[in-house]
Parts: structure tokens; sequence; C-alpha cells
């Protein structure tokens, strides 16, 4: 490698820039060590919860609920799913899950098509009394359920859809619909108004904007909307109790119904193994599309 000399009553000029960091330094070490803490917190229920589901009952009379099992056994698994008794059913989670999927699904794809178009149409075209309409939205996001669940009872009895699964849907929407709709209008606001103007000189309509402009940039919110409402709708217990029947009971329902069963004796792996079973369809969405969550929820929730 070359050496340079600087000339004589020449200053050299030394390295720019910041200092670099220790790895080791307090702020990293206070910052790291708080994550590390508040992760254990986390995963430690989560632990104790998969090392109990995989150990015989004998195992667990031992009381050590932190060590791991000596000898795995699926068994409480396959119980719980198939033969856990809920009342007079003992055919376990099975019939919940499909119930939950049956109200999840449609309840997710009608809220979202609607809240989207509601967001779109509050923020790119100003009709007469949209302040209105966006008032009383944002006053229905936060109204308690439990005020509303005697009115929308008698609704839905004189509808004829009290204690079915359809019932239940139309109540997942209505109100998914306040804080979905805030969602999408904010989104939607903060892109570029442009792109508007610019389809609107060239002639296109409310729909043609809205399909080919709109959905196109709007996957990270949707997929923000969709991790909302699968996570609230297929963890709801309260409107799954009361709206609806034993046979249609979604798997919130029927994992509590197990759980505080007092028939027999208390199988605490078998109850172990049905909250994981009931938790896992969120976790699974959340944790293939977490990213774009995070995405959404930066771009939706600040703008507008």
């Amino acid at each position: 490698m070359a050496e340079y000399e600087a000339a004589p009553g020449r200053i050299t000029a030394g390295p720019s820039g910041r200092k670099p960091r220790r790895k080791l330094s307090r702020r990293n070490i206070i910052v790291y060590g708080t994550l590390i803490v508040v992760a254990l917190y986390y995963l430690l229920p989560l632990y104790v919860m998969i090392m109990t589901s995989l150990k015989g009952m004998p195992e667990i009379r031992v009381g050590n609920i932190f060590a791991p099992p000596l000898e795995i056994t699926f068994e409480p698994w396959v119980k719980a799913w198939a033969e856990a008794c809920t009342g007079l059913n003992c055919d376990g989670l099975s019939r919940g899950f499909w119930n939950s999927v049956r109200i999840t699904v449609p309840s997710v794809i009608i809220s979202i098509a609607v809240a989207s178009v509601n967001g779109y149409a509050l923020a790119n075209w100003r009709f007469k009394g949209a302040d209105l309409f966006f008032t009383i939205l944002i006053v229905g996001a936060f109204i308690p359920y439990q005020v509303m669940i005697y009115p929308i009872v008698i609704l839905l009895r004189e509808m004829g859809v009290y204690g079915t699964l359809t019932g239940l849907v139309i109540v997942h929407t209505i109100f998914g619909m306040p804080i979905l709709t805030l969602l999408f209008r904010n989104y939607f606001a903060g892109l570029p108004e442009e792109l508007f103007k610019a389809a609107r000189v060239d002639g296109a309509g409310f729909w043609t904007i809205y399909f080919k402009i709109m959905l196109p940039m709007s996957l990270p919110i949707f997929v923000v909307a969709m991790i909302l409402q699968v996570t609230g709708i297929w963890n709801d217990f309260l409107f799954g109790v009361v709206f609806t029947r034993p046979e249609y009971y979604p798997m919130t329902v029927q994992l509590n119904n197990i759980v505080n069963s007092v028939q027999g004796v208390k199988e605490y792996n078998v109850n172990m193994a049905a909250t994981i079973l009931t938790g896992a369809v969120p976790l699974v969405v959340y944790f293939v599309s977490g990213r774009l969550f995070v995405r959404g929820i930066a771009a939706g929730a600040v703008k507008g």
C-alpha cells in the first residue's frame, strides 16, 4: 500500500463521521435486556402449555411444570380435538373449529370489502354528509359491546336469524365496520392525490378507480384489516355464546366448556392442548403476514 506524506506546514485531515458505538454499550445492554425480559414474559406461559400438553397425567402430578416431558405423548392433543366432552357432546374441539371457520371467513370477507369501499369513498369522494357519517362510525367504534347486546338480540330475532351462524356473521360484520373504515380511510387519504385526479381526468369512474388504482396499492392495509378481523372474530367468546346455539358454538366457547367442565378428573394436559389448538389459527395468520401488518399499521394509522 502506498504511503502519503503531508506537505510541510499542512495539517492532514483525520477520520470523519460519527464515532462507532461499542456493541456492549450501556444503551444496548438496557435495550436488549428489556426486550429479552419482555420476550421471556410472553414465551414462558407458551412453553409451559406446550410442555404440559405433551405429558401424561402421572408425570403432571409430580408438579414440575417447567420440566420437559420424560415421555412425549400426543394423546392429549387427540383427545382435545376429537374426544373431550363439552356437556352432552364428546366430540372435542373439531365441531367448534369448523363453526369458527364458517363464522370467520364470510365475516372477514364482507366486513373488509364494505369497509374498504367506505374508506375509499370518505377519502376521495366528498359526498354530502360525509363528515357526519364518519363521525357516527367513529362514535360506534367506542360504544361498549355489552350495551348493544340486547337490542341486537331483538333485531336478529325479528330477522329470523337469532341463534344461527348467519346472525353471528352479521354481528361481527357490523361491529368490525367502524375501525376498519377508519383504517382504510386514513390509508387511502395518504396515497398520492394526483393519481386520483389523473384518473378522473381520463374519465375513470368510482369503481374503475377503486379496482384498478386503489386496490393494487393497498395490500398492506388489507393485510392489517384481515389480521385484526381474524384475530378478533376467532378469539371472540361473548358474541359466540350469546348469539348462537350449542350446535353452532365457535371454538372459543367449546374451549371454555372443556376447561371449565366439572365432570371427572381435571386433565390439565388436555386443557393445554385445547388452548393451543384454539389459538393456532390467529398465530399462523400473524406470523405469515406479520411484515405486511407492520407496514400497513404504519401507513394507515397515522395519515389522513
